[in-house]
């Protein structure tokens, strides 16, 4: 297990941990929360042996891989396949060794490599690619021909194909779309080593992690839950805190009354010296900071047209490329639409058009007079003038349109972004992605817009931030139209769902949830259309033998993939015995005498370890057993 004993981590001047004790099991699912410059990174660093702690022991067990995902991607000519392959050092390096191995070592190498699975490696590779949105023919592109995001993407493939121990993910989802997010919240619940996440998609965090560690004023704490259980469980302690913090301070004011009054009386001077130093000695109980520094809601817009937009028939795209054709909308105040669908549908592409930044090739478009859009797309974080201070900015603005309010008041409003102090007279230049997003949406909502069109707000955004968002917008009294990865921010503040594929914008039936097995769906039948052969339809006029031919070769792709199940059908036997097992030694009343105290907490620990791996082995069978039977048609 991962294991910290009295940790203090410094950079710099600043302390970022002190005093941590903290221990991860095997297999363990943590979600690494805290407000942002808390220390999460700096923790990463240190467990990847970047980062040395100031003062204590860190303990990781030698022999784990540990895997985590590379920041930057080499302009490389290999393949995006074979880059994601270099994941799985094992194969790697027992595939080279295949090049020149001759005789008994062959044959050795050949046992080695059917040990771990190796023949499948490629699928593996294939199969994670394809969850992240790449397609057949991307995964033989070349490294250097994706873009920045795309070969983060490929860094994260990389990490997951690792066989590793222990898997660290730094906001994972930053660079996904929606449907690639809810792959690998998938892929995550099935991963069956250690995992410690650092993520700001509260539902995400729910559906993946059973624990969290807490960053808060150097303290790292870990909750047994999700997310959610962990934020009634802070509110439940924070508020305890409080209680104990007013009772103390009375205590205090009681005591220190007394120490004023009778500290000169010499009848009274020795009670008053004890009760001073009680008062140094008393531990010092911090008020609850339970306020986050966001708060602020959108204003009222001055006029709200009955009819805000009114698309008919048009067809949107770059030059000749059409990417939406037969676009009929219709926006109306109040009205609050979310935008999904896979990655290049053309989800931004139908934003950027509603918000006016791109023609129609042809069709049909209106807007109300009165129409006043508040546009959020990523290009704007680099559009603010890096030599301006966040309240220059918002001044200008306040110029731009004739309001002349108040220094005082500016400062106050920007307060509410959590810009304060010296803050708003810094320079954007050197601001972070987060502020820089905060300041947009400040600038944003200061403009009073009747129709809001967001485009990925939160990618930047931590939980608090995003809190803060989603409460302003579900106050918010005009029309939205929203892209976002972030599922509890739609859940939040939207009331339909628009799914734009295949060249078309309609109505999605069903809710989030909906979707997510839409999109597993969709994904179970791609990876199913590689398994079994192409051109192999039975319906045509085949003759008997060439019927015999086709299922003999549909038997044999399969072969594989019934080898793989059978495989997991022992595993799933051997574990079930080995369950029966420990649960008979449980049910041993001896067990649980002091002296047999070790050998039931080590029992305790064998049987999590074994439920863990027999879900995990259990799905993949299931899941696996599924792709067999539709494939086997015929067989």
């Amino acid at each position: 297990m991962i294991v910290l004993s009295d940790v203090t981590l410094r950079r710099g001047s600043q302390k970022l941990l002190s005093d941590v004790n903290i221990s991860i099991h095997p297999g363990y699912k943590v979600g690494l929360t805290g407000a942002n410059g808390t220390g999460k990174s700096s923790l990463f660093a240190m467990l990847l042996g970047l980062l040395g702690q100031d003062e204590g022991n860190l303990s990781i067990p030698p022999n784990w891989a540990v895997a985590h995902v590379a920041q930057e991607t080499p302009s490389s000519e290999i393949s995006a396949l074979d880059y994601v392959l270099q994941g799985d050092t094992e194969y790697i390096e027992l595939h080279k060794k295949l090049l020149t191995a001759e005789g008994a070592l062959l044959g050795e190498l050949h046992a080695q490599l059917d040990a771990i699975d190796g023949y499948t490696t490629e699928s593996r590779a294939a199969t994670l690619l394809h969850g992240l949105g790449y397609s057949n023919e991307q995964i033989n592109n070349p490294v250097n021909s994706f873009s920045g995001g795309w070969r983060m993407r490929l860094n994260l493939a990389q990490a997951l194909m690792c066989r590793s121990d222990l898997l660290l993910l730094d906001e994972p989802t930053n660079h996904l779309d929606l449907d690639a997010v809810i792959w690998l919240q998938d892929w995550l619940i099935k991963y069956a080593g250690t995992l410690i996440l650092i993520s700001h998609d509260r539902e995400f965090l729910d559906a993946v992690v059973r624990h969290i560690a807490h960053i808060e004023h150097t303290k790292l704490t870990l909750y047994a839950g999700n997310y959610s259980s962990f934020e009634k469980v802070r509110a439940e302690r924070l508020a305890q805190q409080q209680s104990a913090f007013e009772k103390q301070q009375r205590e205090r004011a009681h005591m220190q009354a007394y120490v004023d009054r009778f500290r000169a009386q010499a009848t009274k001077a020795k009670q008053a010296q004890s009760r001073l130093k009680a008062l140094g000695r008393m531990e010092e109980i911090s008020a609850a900071q339970i306020d986050s520094p966001f708060n602020f809601q959108f204003f009222e817009p001055e006029k709200i047209p009955e009819r805000l937009l009114n698309i008919v028939d048009a067809s949107i795209g770059y030059g000749e490329t059409i990417i939406v054709k037969g676009l009929k909308m219709q926006l109306l105040p109040g009205q609050r639409m979310g935008l999904i669908g896979p990655n290049g549908a053309g989800k931004s592409t139908l934003i950027k058009f509603l918000a006016g930044e791109l023609e129609s090739q042809s069709g049909e478009s209106w807007q109300a007079q009165d129409l006043k859009i508040g546009y959020f797309a990523q290009h704007q974080l680099e559009q603010l003038n890096p030599e301006l201070t966040a309240l220059e900015q918002l001044r200008d603005l306040d110029n731009l349109q004739e309001n002349k309010a108040r220094e005082q008041d500016l400062r106050n409003y920007l307060g509410g972004f959590g810009f304060k102090g010296e803050r708003v007279d810094e320079p954007i230049a050197p601001f972070s992605g987060g502020e820089k997003a905060r300041l947009v949406l400040a600038l944003l909502v200061y403009q009073k817009p009747n129709l809001l069109l967001l485009d990925e707000p939160t990618n930047h955004l931590d939980l608090q931030m995003r809190h803060a968002l989603s409460v302003a917008l579900q106050g918010f009294s005009g029309a939205m139209v929203i892209v976002s990865h972030d599922r509890h921010l739609l859940k939040t503040v939207t009331d339909e769902l628009v799914i734009v594929h295949d060249g078309k914008a309609e109505a999605f039936n069903g809710d989030l949830d909906d979707y997510a097995k839409y999109i597993s769906d969709f994904i179970k039948d791609e990876v199913r259309q590689n398994i079994t052969l192409n051109g192999s339809d039975m319906s045509g006029k085949v003759s008997k033998k060439e019927q015999r031919q086709l299922e003999a070769e549909r038997r044999k792709r399969l072969q594989p993939l019934r080898n793989k199940i059978n495989k997991l059908e022992k595993q799933l036997d051997q574990f079930t015995e080995e369950q029966a097992t420990l649960e008979s030694t449980l049910a041993d009343s001896d067990i649980y005498l002091d002296e047999n105290k070790d050998k039931l907490k080590q029992v305790l620990l064998n049987k999590s370890k074994l439920d863990q791996k027999l879900v995990g082995v259990e799905s993949e069978w299931m899941e696996l057993s599924e792709l067999y039977e539709k494939g086997a048609v015929n067989e």
